[in-house]
């Protein structure tokens, strides 16, 4: 157990709450994924989606390490990263403007504009989408879907018909999609009537996504305005998703729905998305600190 104070910064991206712990001057946790569990705890902790650590790198300007509310690491987090550019900004380990920062996926590059004393905006380039099945993970057959990408295929996890998917209007077709992390998309004519509480961890849990999967019911607005909900992986409900967002911009324009460059509506507020002729997909949104505090020893809630 760590008994030691420990300062830490709760700020969101679209709602997409996370714990930052600024490493260039506090002790790197001994157990992140432990006190991942205690400090995102609504109830007992801090409260958030997750925990991020920004950590000093000698290959950018910071290292981010997230893990979310259960306690297991994920790959990236788009509002987590955006967050975590912000916060480098803020503290002076780097200049306004272009950014570099370190994820489970790569090396990210962002441009930070600072729009507030303890608010930027940050425009992000994710990468290019992986479309083969191999590396999103997820498992079909030649029978029901391309090996090489997955756009409107059958989905083990949907089918059969529930009561819901009338007044969802859901097509139950799934597009999969990674973008560091696995995501599956299903487009509907009503996200609001999507029991996401339930569907969510059924279809992340389901055996044909071997590392589970991101969760995302999309409506579509028009060619350039969508609106979503998500399940995510491993922390369940959350007011955003950028990577997310980022995958629901591709899968739009490979299944023909919307154009390049759009507006993902999320229960936390709005994303810009543009996928770029290049194949590199760009993410533009706020990055706000909320408030600062210190914690003194990872107690989980009892009783």
């Amino acid at each position: 157990m760590n008994n030691l104070a420990t300062n830490f910064v709760k700020m969101h991206g679209a709602g997409n709450d996370y714990v930052y712990i600024d490493c260039f001057d506090e002790p790197v946790p001994p157990d992140p994924a432990g006190l991942a569990i205690w400090i995102a705890d609504r109830h007992c902790g801090v409260g958030g989606d997750g925990l991020v650590l920004v950590l000093p790198s000698t290959h950018a300007a910071a290292r981010m390490q997230m893990f979310n509310i259960d306690g297991s690491e994920s790959e990236m987090c788009g509002n987590g990263v955006r967050c975590v550019a912000h916060l480098v900004v803020a503290r002076g380990h780097a200049p306004e403007g272009a950014v570099t920062i370190e994820t489970g996926r790569g090396i990210l590059s962002l441009e930070v504009q600072r729009t507030g004393v303890r608010s930027s905006l940050v425009r992000v380039d994710m990468g290019s989408p992986f479309l083969a099945a191999a590396d999103i993970p997820v498992v079909v057959t030649p029978a029901t879907a391309s090996e090489s990408a997955i756009v409107d295929a059958p989905c083990e996890a949907l089918l059969a018909a529930e009561a819901w998917w009338g007044a969802a209007g859901l097509d139950p077709r799934m597009t999969c999609i990674s973008m560091g992390n696995p995501h599956v998309i299903f487009y509907c004519r009503d996200v609001a009537k999507v029991p996401l509480e339930t569907v969510g961890p059924r279809i992340e849990q389901h055996p044909m996504f071997p590392r589970r999967v991101n969760v995302h019911f999309v409506q579509v607005l028009s060619p350039r305005a969508v609106r979503m909900r998500t399940w995510e992986r491993g922390s369940g409900i959350t007011q955003a998703c950028g990577t997310g967002a980022s995958a629901v911009c591709a899968a739009g324009v490979l299944s023909g729905r919307t154009e390049r460059r759009i507006i993902a509506e999320v229960p936390g507020g709005s994303l810009e998305l543009e996928w770029a002729a290049d194949g590199h997909l760009f993410m533009t949104g706020p990055a706000q600190e909320v408030f600062t505090g210190t914690v003194f020893a990872e107690t989980p809630c009892v009783g």
